[in-house]
């Protein structure tokens, strides 16, 4: 692990007569460790500010998910406090921060792993806040002496960063006996504990198919200590999701098509599919064809807002709203 710098202490008092302390050992380039007495600042250290605006950053993203959110704030208080404790010579195996996010479809796993990779960088538990997505199909090979090759560029496009397997359980197919996915898993449990100072890897997927993994994969399952849990959004926070990203593309719902957006969502959610924000933002992104269709037929010249408005009609043209469909 990184040496952490920058905390902020008061010097303890000493007689004037004495020479100054010195505040590197000679020859270890490393900081003294503190004495017994002396305090420290936590939030003086030059990466509490970054890991402070990392979750200012969480906040405002993600609507809800506030146990993902406390889960977060955990790890990176232990981190903290955990370079507090190496300062005073409180030596400590490091931690492992391998993870696993299960949940739904569109509940944030990758936006999380990003803020968390900067929140481990901050704190320099991993050289770069990187975030190297994959897949079975990244990993897995077709053929005999395929799938190590895979793997190993994978990890090597990850190292220093985080690596994210995303729908992970397909690694592991009990079904047939010849399936490469183990050659991966007994990889990563390799490099997961030889390079825990060097690499996190996230394990993401749907929460049953992922205890099942997990089950089947005890080995790995004892070198990932973090489970976080993505809760699907409700109705409101999804209409709160909503009202952001229509913002945050410079349109606004009037307010009969707001009242029409609610009324979609509570459809929608009750249909096949559903993908949570992903829904969302698709539900939006059609929206925005019909209100580009809609102005269009108008033949007149267009204002400014008649640009920036979505109205009823265009959340209407959803077949949401006929029956027998799942748009």
């Amino acid at each position: 692990m990184e040496t952490p710098k920058g905390f902020g202490f008061p010097r303890p008092a000493k007689d004037e007569s004495e020479p100054d302390e010195a505040i590197v050992e000679e020859g270890s380039g490393q900081p003294a460790p503190l004495g017994d007495d002396a305090e420290l600042d936590l939030s003086a250290d030059e990466s509490a500010a970054r890991v402070a605006e990392t979750l200012a950053c969480l906040e405002a993203e993600l609507v809800g998910l506030a146990s993902v959110k406390r889960r977060v704030r955990e790890i990176a208080s232990l981190l903290q406090v955990d370079r507090a404790r190496e300062r005073f010579g409180l030596t400590a195996s490091n931690p492992t921060l391998h993870m696993s996010f299960t949940g739904g479809p569109g509940t944030g796993k990758t936006t999380v792993a990003m803020r968390m990779a900067s929140i481990l960088h901050a704190l320099g538990y991993i050289r770069a806040p990187r975030v190297h997505v994959v897949t079975r199909d990244d990993l897995v090979g077709q053929f005999i002496g395929h799938t190590a090759p895979k793997t190993k560029e994978a990890l090597a496009r990850a190292a220093g960063g985080v690596l994210f397997i995303d729908e992970a359980y397909y690694l592991f197919r009990p079904e047939n006996e010849r399936d490469y996915g183990q050659e991966v898993i007994e990889i990563l449990l390799t490099e997961m504990e030889n390079e825990r100072g060097d690499l996190v890897v996230i394990f993401a997927g749907y929460p049953d198919r992922m205890a099942t993994f997990f089950s089947a994969n005890p080995g790995l399952s004892s070198r990932v200590p973090h489970h976080i849990e993505f809760e699907d959004y409700n109705h409101a926070e999804l209409l709160q999701i909503a009202d952001l990203m229509v913002a945050e593309e410079n349109f606004r719902f009037d307010e009969q098509a707001r009242e029409v957006f609610s009324d979609y969502l509570t459809r929608r959610m009750q249909r096949p599919n559903f993908s949570n924000a992903r829904s969302v933002r698709n539900a939006i992104e059609r929206s925005r064809l019909r209100q580009a269709r809609r102005l269009v037929g108008l033949n007149r010249p267009l204002g400014k807002e008649d640009l920036v408005t979505i109205t009823a009609e265009d959340i209407y043209g959803s077949s949401v709203f006929t029956a027998d469909s799942s748009d």
